[in-house]
């Protein structure tokens, strides 16, 4: 049985898969190879008692750095990635996958966007089945990525200090099924959104897949509500777009703006949260701020050929009337596709990638 799935459906069945698991202690995952560092950057705190206790259990990215996490050689498939960096630098370090020898990434992202937790100074619980953000920032990814030659993952710091890095990515060696997809994820900010102008989160895409998650940061530059837009998904060519939201708390899955009593009510589920709402201070927080998930894990959006996701900022103004806002938005859309995939827009610079 392959352990492509790897759910609670095929963990009673017997598998040929072969675990690996990639780490400080063990950087290229070989079996039978953890924990052998006999130097590193917890020797000192293991000097009396030497290999095989946690001599290595994290890396030092130095400023402007681009760090090899894994080089692994397939076919198999990644199911687990955990992480944490030692200071409040979510969007100081890029992370970037390669899949099969690309030149391209086939994920460029802000780390703490990836793991849906872009504000760096507050922590939020995620509690999903995608990703899960667990006290103090520890980050975990559940997306599977297949690869059938090579999978590399490397992080970039963007910040003028040395960073530690402690991570853990974990996988299998397998044989993959025919029509096994590779896993995409791409950043985008509007910064801010011109006047009756959308979002993008994605166009461009070429080949056939299926789009499985949207991660936003929402910056309101407005007072009242702000997410009256529509999530739009234009399919294979479509002029008009096949899948039109009602709105941007609908798509998130909640509904009323979020308003419980009068307050905005933080919320994480399985499938759509909205984990962290930056308040006013009445001091020097001047603007609310949203953080919001949604995976299609059981609604996938399939296209054949191409993809574009659009999103609009709408608010009220007087007499009825919506008012078009001009806010800071920040996604990442998550997706699978056949490869190649299109190279992606440049990434911002390490001053545009900052939230203020």
């Amino acid at each position: 049985m392959s352990a492509f799935h790897g759910d609670l459906g095929s963990l009673a069945f017997a598998s040929d898969a072969k675990t690996f698991s990639v780490c400080a202690e063990n950087p290229e995952g070989r079996t039978g190879a953890g924990g052998m560092a006999e130097s590193g950057t917890g020797a000192s705190c293991a000097r009396e008692l030497g290999r095989g206790w946690k001599v290595n259990p994290y890396y030092i990215i130095e400023p402007g750095e681009v760090k090899i996490l894994a080089d692994v050689e397939g076919p198999g498939m990644i199911n687990h990635i955990w992480l944490t960096e030692g200071a409040q630098v979510n969007r100081g370090f890029v992370i970037r996958m390669y899949w099969d020898g690309s030149e391209s990434p086939s994920v460029e992202c802000p780390l703490g966007d990836f793991f849906a937790h872009a504000f760096e100074t507050k922590h939020a619980q995620i509690n999903s089945l995608a990703v899960c953000c667990n006290p103090m920032k520890g980050f975990n990814c559940y997306w599977q990525m297949p690869f059938a030659k090579r999978a590399l993952i490397t992080i970039e710091n963007l910040t003028p200090q040395a960073q530690p890095v402690f991570f853990q990515i974990d996988g299998v060696k397998c044989a993959l099924p025919d029509g096994a997809l590779y896993f995409h994820a791409q950043f985008r900010r509007s910064n801010v959104l011109k006047y009756m102008d959308v979002h993008t989160l994605l166009d461009g895409v070429e080949g056939k897949g299926q789009y499985v998650g949207t991660y936003m940061f929402w910056g309101v530059h407005n007072n009242g509500w702000w997410g009256e837009g529509e999530i739009k998904f234009y399919l294979d060519g479509d002029e008009w777009p096949t899948v039109c939201g009602t709105g941007t708390e609908d798509y998130f899955c909640g509904s009323y703006n979020f308003d419980v009593g009068g307050q905005y009510r933080e919320f994480s589920s399985p499938y759509s949260g909205m984990p962290m709402v930056i308040r006013p201070d009445g001091a020097y927080s001047s603007q609310q701020r949203f953080s919001l998930y949604r995976w299609h894990i059981c609604d996938p959006i399939y296209f054949e050929r191409d993809l574009k996701v659009t999103i609009q900022a709408l608010g009220w103004r007087s007499e009825g009337r919506y008012l078009p806002l001009q806010d800071d938005i920040s996604s990442v859309a998550y997706w699978y596709q056949t490869l190649p995939c299109t190279k992606f827009p440049p990434l911002p610079d390490k001053n545009a990638l900052e939230i203020i």
